[in-house]
């Protein structure tokens, strides 16, 4: 439509300038109506411009709207699917803070009993790490005592031998605590042979050492505490715990009944050891004590096993004279049971028939005679029932 209008329009000012062109060449009057058709024309321009910009800016704005309806009809489908789209992933948001609000619950609770769990035992911790320093402070003040030390001493000597499988009275004997110069413990050995034992705790200057902050305080002490140690290995070999006329071997034991102890004797001088040794004394601690009862103990069930092999030897020729004549008396019986049995067989077999025998013939002859008997009655009945 737009476009025979436009060329309408275009056809009349076609003609209109043909007409201006051929009033031109008339002269004034030519001049005259080619102004007035010139002017006619810019009108008619003006006004078919006015109308063709009218109609079009109609058809525009048309036009923009079915686009604009259509493009809002697109952005709203648009807008529906994403808000469909949205409203799922804000359910499924929403499920998944739920869900992760139950852990949190969850946590909390499960924090809150292990946190109950943790107090109660760091009260446990603080009550046992009470008891444990009230434990250590009797011990200190025990341990201060010599004679407390030397009874705690024995004490651990005698578990040891316990766990060892040595038996008081039997393995060793323990000397009386009252009986200076002699030996806490004697360990009997084959062959009336016996090594002692002393039980020796130097605590005081070793305790002393460890409590001092000052290096100067804690050299002396130490150097106070090994010549406790070498005082202690003096007492023992000038005593007659090595005496070859009470059947004494060759060395003697020195026990320290504590491993920290017998580590920093090591430590600190490993010579008192070896001086220790070529005086006859073996220095030891629980575990070394443990392995020389332990190899003691089995030197001596290995002599006297050795002693016994004899003994046993000849008991085991006894019993195989008793067994070989135990052994035949069980063959005679055998076969005097074989012979019971069979002569059992025969009383149950022959002899049985040959007595069942003239029983049955007994008992024939006393059938036919009840038979006998009973035929005459039965001859009477025929005789009076005539009719049978």
């Amino acid at each position: 439509m737009y476009i025979v209008f436009l060329l309408t329009a275009l056809g009349v000012v076609g003609i209109a300038i043909i007409m201006v062109i051929w009033f031109k060449y008339r002269g004034a009057s030519g001049r005259i109506m080619q102004e007035q058709l010139l002017q006619q024309l810019k009108e008619y321009l003006r006004t078919v411009s006015l109308e063709v910009l009218s109609r079009n800016n109609e058809e525009f704005l048309r036009v923009a709207g079915e686009i604009l309806n259509k493009q809002t009809q697109l952005h709203q489908k648009e807008l529906e699917n994403k808000k469909d789209l949205i409203e799922q992933t804000f359910d499924v948001m929403k499920e998944r803070l739920q869900e992760v609000q139950r852990l949190v619950a969850d946590f909390k609770e499960d924090r809150k009993q292990q946190f109950g769990a943790i107090n109660s035992q760091l009260r446990i911790a603080a009550e046992q790490t009470a008891r444990l320093q009230e434990t250590t402070s009797r011990i200190q003040n025990a341990l201060a005592s010599s004679r407390i030390r030397g009874q705690w001493g024995e004490r651990m000597a005698e578990d040891i031998l316990r766990l060892a499988g040595f038996i008081e009275g039997i393995n060793y004997k323990k000397q009386k605590a009252l009986q200076e110069g002699r030996p806490d413990f004697t360990f009997l050995l084959p062959q009336n042979l016996i090594v002692n034992m002393d039980v020796k705790f130097p605590f005081d200057n070793y305790n002393h050492y460890f409590e001092s902050s000052d290096k100067v305080e804690r050299q002396r002490y130490k150097e106070q505490f090994l010549r406790d140690v070498k005082v202690k290995i003096k007492e023992v070999t000038t005593r007659n715990y090595i005496d070859s006329s009470q059947n004494t071997i060759d060395y003697v034991i020195l026990f320290i009944p504590n491993e920290q102890v017998y580590a920093f004797i090591n430590e600190a001088d490993s010579s008192i050891l070896d001086e220790a040794l070529k005086n006859k004394v073996i220095i030891c601690s629980p575990l070394t004590l443990y392995a020389i009862l332990a190899v003691i103990r089995q030197a001596v069930d290995n002599f006297n096993l050795e002693r016994t092999a004899g003994q046993i030897l000849s008991i085991l020729g006894n019993f195989k004279k008793q067994w070989n004549m135990f052994i035949e008396s069980m063959d005679k019986m055998g076969k005097r049971l074989e012979e019971a049995r069979k002569e059992f067989d025969a009383l149950v077999s022959t002899r049985r028939t040959q007595l069942e025998r003239p029983l049955r013939q007994i008992e024939e002859l006393r059938v036919k005679e009840e038979e006998t008997r009973e035929l005459p009655f039965q001859k009477h009945e025929k005789i009076n029932n005539p009719a049978d």
